[in-house]
């Protein structure tokens, strides 16, 4: 008579080898996926009332009214707008500086590149309530150019550690066979050594404007009421409408810009530049 245990069985044995994967894998769905695809339907559902599992009736309706009102219209050009704008002024400031950085040895080095991590370490909205006194005595409060500014700050970490860690990573050899054979400083700059930190470059502007595109509450706490974005709008818009399409559309709006670097960064996030650029 052969006797059969409990760990001989298939699925108990598949279940003990990788029971914490499927664990993780269920804690997956419910946490990410399942929000994810309730927003997705919310934002092209007109009807959905319980007990239904899924929306009763499809449409645009909801975008058109979305899109249409007059606070919608003026945030999603400021929050492109600032941006762009803050991106390339990070890029001008910060790229020069991670370049000293890489190769400059000088007195204060990995103090300076540490102060730009431990002002991210600190609370958020309370270092950006300091900041706003002291943009209000500058007049800064409400002004489009104090937005610009307090995201800049939010943006000195990424765009100065990335590219410092590719510019270190140049095999400085390579810079040196050009120059020994008539090339100029910019020559091989442009030649040799940008184009061998281009990908991480361009994944630390990738970043740069998707973080600057999601800032709430810097825009929030010197912008408001005059310079508004669609982070910003999305306050009012939910805890004042109780229509759930006005923020699953507004989510998906703000969701976008993820959906741009994954496609364009796929390559570069498997490629190791971001770990790099923090020193894993």
């Amino acid at each position: 008579m052969t006797t059969v245990t409990i760990t001989s069985i298939p699925f108990i044995r598949f279940f003990r080898r990788e029971g914490i994967g499927i664990l993780w894998l269920i804690g997956l769905i419910f946490g990410i996926v399942l929000p994810i695809l309730t927003v997705l339907l919310w934002a092209f559902a007109i009807k959905w009332r319980y007990p239904s599992v899924l929306p009763t009736e499809w449409g645009l309706d909801f975008w058109m009214e979305t899109l249409s009102r007059a606070d919608i219209r003026r945030a999603l050009p400021n929050s492109i707008a600032l941006s762009v704008l803050v991106t390339v002024l990070s890029a001008v400031i910060c790229l020069p500086a991670s370049f000293a950085f890489a190769r400059l040895q000088f007195r204060g080095k990995q103090g300076l590149l540490l102060s730009f991590l431990f002002t991210n370490a600190f609370p958020r909205f309370g270092l950006y309530i300091a900041i706003a006194v002291i943009f209000f005595r500058f007049k800064l409060v409400g002004t489009f150019a104090g937005v610009v500014v307090i995201q800049l700050l939010n943006t000195l970490l990424l765009m100065i550690w990335i590219p410092t860690a590719a510019f270190q990573g140049v095999d400085r050899a390579l810079e040196e066979a050009g120059l020994d054979v008539g090339a100029s400083p910019l020559q091989v700059f442009i030649q040799i050594t940008l184009p061998m930190v281009f990908p991480a470059l361009f994944a630390a502007l990738l970043l740069t404007f998707v973080n600057t595109f999601y800032e709430t509450y810097g825009a929030l706490l010197i912008g408001a009421p005059n310079v508004l974005t669609i982070p910003v709008i999305m306050f009012p818009l939910i805890n004042n409408q109780p229509i759930p399409q006005f923020g699953a559309i507004l989510s998906l709006v703000l969701f976008a810009p993820s959906v741009v670097l994954l496609l364009f960064a796929n390559r570069l996030l498997r490629g190791g530049y971001l770990t790099a650029g923090f020193g894993v």
